[in-house]
């Protein structure tokens, strides 16, 4: 599913116009990214869990060369799925 796709079932579902629900999708994904730039964690009872993590530096090695190289510390976006959810697709895929 895209976004076009999403609001047009939203907008169906809720009786909004395919307008309004794009604005409803955009705020709720402006507002998202600037409580995760902030640090905060989403949870979404149902679905799951938004966190951004910082992952550490590391040392590679280029298996070509055997070069070693440093990576940097850097910021990850972070998704956990909700207890619920994860029973949801074990029954799904219990069922095929």
């Amino acid at each position: 599913m895209n976004n076009k796709e999403l609001t047009g079932e939203l907008a169906r579902r809720l009786g909004y116009t395919n307008k309004d629900a794009a604005q409803l999708v955009a705020s709720m994904v402006a507002i998202m990214g600037e409580e995760l730039q902030e640090g905060k964690t989403l949870t979404f009872q149902g679905f799951g869990t938004f966190e951004v993590k910082k992952k550490l530096e590391r040392i590679v090695v280029n298996p070509a060369t055997r070069q070693r190289l440093l990576v940097p510390p850097k910021l990850v976006l972070s998704y956990k799925p909700d207890n619920s959810l994860k029973e949801k697709f074990k029954k799904m895929q219990a069922n095929e």
